[in-house]
């Protein structure tokens, strides 16, 4: 054992580092691959798990687009367990740090996780239960959609605490994030997870079109004409936006005020401005084109976006020191 861990080190690993870098790459068409089969609604194009159809390579599964979506998902959510199990074994043997080797392992017990909650939502639908409604399976699906941002987290925070300006800071001239900033990151954070949360509430209950105008809810007002649960859940998702609009704008002008923190994280500020106008833009794009299903992919793609660079500011920003500039 002490001879397996004997080449642990706190100093900068390229190939670690190469490694999160391709792990955190993966997850985008896994992503986009759950959200555009929620989007098609094929959620269900198999009725059985883990195998689909009683194959792992089913029958015509590459021309027709409800199994394609499906089955792509599932096969793309196996790399990505493979590709955790590498990084906790890489990490395991090479990493000094005690909190990347814990992080690791907490990353593949989600993974595991979110395996069994896709399963679930297939096994406790209406089509193999036959219960009078179907929202158990909602919930599992539901669920399955906020622990993929947990993951996404979970790469970001080991892809930056392996990257070499993070390792590298530890040492030269420091000045400590205000802990006000701290705490805008947090509950930024926070705000868009339960965006998301809302959204994935509103896909999975398919009231992406409860209210089918934009930005105004009918003729005249901002507010609907009449309530039912698809309505409250589309609404909510559009109170939801102004409210992450707002943390995040007064979250990125703390950031910019601060000399430390602007030079340090002046690509992240930048890059979470732009995908919040883009996020706004696609969201209304997906009312105007009557929820074009690759309109409402990459609009959740985006929000999946914005949540890990927001969480990426926020787990720089709690770091123990920010650079200042060299003299």
């Amino acid at each position: 054992m002490n001879a397996l861990t004997s080449k642990r080190t706190a100093e900068y690993q390229p190939w670690l580092f190469a490694f999160c870098i391709f792990a955190l790459c993966w997850i985008t068409p896994l992503l986009f691959a759950g959200g555009f089969t929620t989007s098609i609604r094929a959620g269900m194009a198999f009725l059985d798990w883990p195998l689909s159809n009683g194959s792992l390579n089913p029958q015509d599964w590459t021309i027709q687009s409800d199994m394609l979506a499906e089955h792509s998902h599932r096969l793309l959510g196996i790399i990505i367990g493979f590709l955790s199990l590498g990084l906790l074994l890489l990490i395991w043997l090479r990493e000094e740090r005690a909190w990347m080797r814990q992080l690791a392992r907490v990353l593949v017990l989600v993974v595991i996780l979110q395996g069994v909650l896709g399963g679930a939502r297939v096994r406790f639908d209406t089509l193999n239960t036959m219960a009078e409604h179907n929202l158990v399976a909602q919930s599992f699906a539901v669920i399955h959609a906020c622990g993929a941002m947990v993951v996404l987290g979970i790469l970001i925070a080991l892809t930056l605490g392996s990257s070499r300006s993070w390792i590298e800071r530890q040492s030269g001239f420091v000045s400590p994030v205000p802990i006000s900033l701290k705490r805008w990151g947090i509950a930024s954070t926070i705000a868009i997870f339960l965006q998301i949360l809302i959204g994935a509430i509103m896909r999975q209950a398919e009231a992406g079109l409860a209210i089918a105008q934009f930005p105004m809810a009918r003729p005249g007002s901002l507010l609907p004409g009449y309530w039912n649960f698809d309505v409250s859940i589309h609404f909510a998702h559009r109170v939801g936006a102004v409210v992450v609009t707002l943390f995040l704008l007064i979250y990125l002008s703390k950031l910019w005020a601060n000399p430390n923190t602007r030079k340090a994280l002046i690509v992240g500020i930048l890059s979470v401005i732009g995908l919040l106008f883009v996020q706004v833009y696609l969201g209304a794009l997906t009312i105007w084109t009557v929820r074009n299903p690759y309109v409402a992919t990459i609009h959740h793609l985006v929000g999946a976006f914005l949540l890990a660079s927001t969480w990426g500011l926020t787990f720089l920003a709690h770091r123990s020191v920010v650079s200042k500039p060299t003299i």
